[in-house]
């Protein structure tokens, strides 16, 4: 008995040990997917950067606050997308800088979208269509854009308007000189006395400044061509442009910005 008890306990044991070899192996573990990258998030304040000198887009008033067309346009859609917002003057010759520094969050004041300017910055679609309208003294023998040949031009130092002229080479090689100002009303008063031939400027401040003294100025039929404002925001912020971007377009739809617009305008000048 014992050695039946022998043999067959040896025989279990190949039978088993054969069973485990023809077992399927374990699958190894699985790698665990990567994470996803996380969302960014819309900021929960905007610190708007803008030339404060810039009326209507944006200027002080008599007791000196920031008002203007974009200061409305902009507190409307912060507090649409529920987003505080800080206005803050800036070096509009340096506005790249401070919106690649972080020391602004937006650029907001008549920007004009530039497809160079789209290689830093993250725009907004277009809420208002623009001029670089050119202005001369009342009486000036100055009619056309080619009669600036041989002049001395004005225009704000990193404006639209020296970007415009500078495209036209044919034209601006023929300035006698081209002047830089810090804003509009110096360049604008420089002409009034006569040390200044033209200036070219946006065609939002432009008339506006004019038109509170319509018979010291000339706005000519001619242009520098048309153009775009946007927000601008840094590439990296692409969620809190998005919202802007979306809240904007709710202004356009309901209405909101159209009477923004006739408040400082008259008219409404906004790019639907």
């Amino acid at each position: 008995m014992k050695k039946r008890s022998f043999v067959a306990t040896l025989a279990l044991s190949a039978l088993l040990a054969a069973c485990s070899k023809n077992e399927a192996p374990k699958p190894a573990a699985e790698t665990p997917a990567p994470a996803p990258a996380p969302v960014a998030a819309v900021a929960s304040k905007l610190v708007v950067g803008l030339d404060d000198n810039f009326p209507p887009m944006g200027f002080r008033d008599e007791k000196n606050e920031i008002v203007g067309f974009d200061i409305d346009m902009a507190r409307e859609a912060a507090k649409r997308a529920g987003i505080e917002v800080e206005f803050k003057p800036i070096d509009w010759n340096a506005k790249e800088a401070e919106l690649l520094g972080k020391r602004v969050d937006a650029l907001w004041n008549g920007l004009t979208i530039l497809e160079e300017r789209k290689e830093k910055i993250l725009f907004t679609d277009p809420y208002m269509v623009n001029k670089q309208i050119i202005i001369v003294k009342a009486g000036s023998p100055i009619k056309t854009k080619a009669d600036m040949a041989g002049k001395v031009v004005g225009a704000q130092e990193g404006s639209s308007a020296v970007t415009a002229m500078e495209k036209d080479k044919e034209l601006s090689s023929k300035f006698k000189e081209t002047k830089l100002f810090g804003d509009n009303i110096a360049a604008l008063m420089d002409v009034e006395a006569g040390r200044l031939d033209v200036v070219v400027v946006d065609e939002v401040v432009g008339r506006y400044l004019v038109n509170k003294k319509p018979d010291n100025y000339v706005v000519l039929a001619d242009d520098f061509g048309t153009e775009d404002y946007g927000v601008g925001f840094r590439k990296d912020d692409e969620a809190t442009r998005n919202k802007i971007n979306d809240v904007l377009g709710e202004m356009k739809k309901d209405g909101k910005a159209e009477e923004i617009a006739k408040k400082w305008f008259g008219a409404d000048v906004i790019k639907h």
